[in-house]
């Protein structure tokens, strides 16, 4: 996968590109990660890419030009998905994570001051993303998470291919506890089950413990989970228990 970010900040990038799992991502060729400068694309000698809104209104905007020129430059020849950074955009899940995860080419457009120009949301983009409800100073650690969360889900990437699979929302549940030595530290102990060898066990105290953290964390995610009857059953014992 070849991804790159349009950034009127790429020095934000480095320690986060050169870290931890990304980096050992790019040493092992699943991902290349390259960031480029909006203003080398500004196209004047001041490399001023804002200009005043026009109607008036506090706050500088983004301007087309410099964002056009960027993206035809760095895509020549390809088609690949753009994504912009925004409050605005579709709320980022796990779900979405895995969809840009089978894509050869991605390019992510973190912006600053007020906005963008229209016309880049317009005829430029073909996702729009908000990873919450809140408002960051630019797009740059919005941009940062996702491509994060799309990585590690790369084959390859992680040390065990189903490592990715058992984390909280992928499954569409949250994540059950896990424990490891010592099996007592100061008076607190790892359960039983998970040194029984019960492998039959062990899964069903997992499954039923993934249940009872989203069903106590997040219900919202138990209302479009497939469950079974047996964990129907489950989640109404917890209710009663309530």
């Amino acid at each position: 996968m070849n991804i790159q970010v349009l950034s009127l900040f790429p020095d934000m990038f480095t320690g986060v590109f050169g870290a931890s799992i990304l980096k050992k991502a790019q040493e092992k060729g699943a991902v290349q990660l390259s960031v480029t400068d909006i203003r080398e694309y500004s196209g004047n000698k001041h490399k001023q890419v804002d200009d005043y809104p026009y109607g008036g209104g506090a706050g500088m905007v983004l301007k087309p030009e410099p964002m056009f020129s960027a993206v035809e430059a760095i895509t020549a020849g390809k088609k690949p998905r753009i994504i912009l950074m925004c409050p605005q955009g579709e709320r980022f899940t796990q779900k979405k994570a895995e969809e840009l995860a089978k894509e050869e080419e991605l390019v992510f457009l973190c912006g600053h001051y007020e906005g963008y120009d229209e016309r880049i949301r317009e005829y430029l983009v073909t996702d729009e993303i908000s990873i919450g409800d809140f408002v960051l100073t630019g797009g740059e650690l919005g941009a940062m998470t996702v491509i994060d969360s799309i990585v590690r889900l790369l084959p390859g990437v992680l040390g065990q291919e189903d490592s990715h699979i058992q984390d909280s929302f992928s499954t569409g549940l949250l994540e059950h506890p896990h424990y490891t030595r010592p099996a007592e530290f100061r008076g607190m102990t790892v359960p039983d089950v998970l040194m029984s060898g019960n492998h039959a066990k062990i899964a069903e105290w997992r499954e039923e413990q993934s249940l009872k953290r989203t069903f106590e964390r997040r219900p919202d995610l138990l209302e479009h989970y497939p469950l079974t009857d047996k964990q129907k059953a489950y989640i109404e014992k917890l209710r009663n228990e309530q």
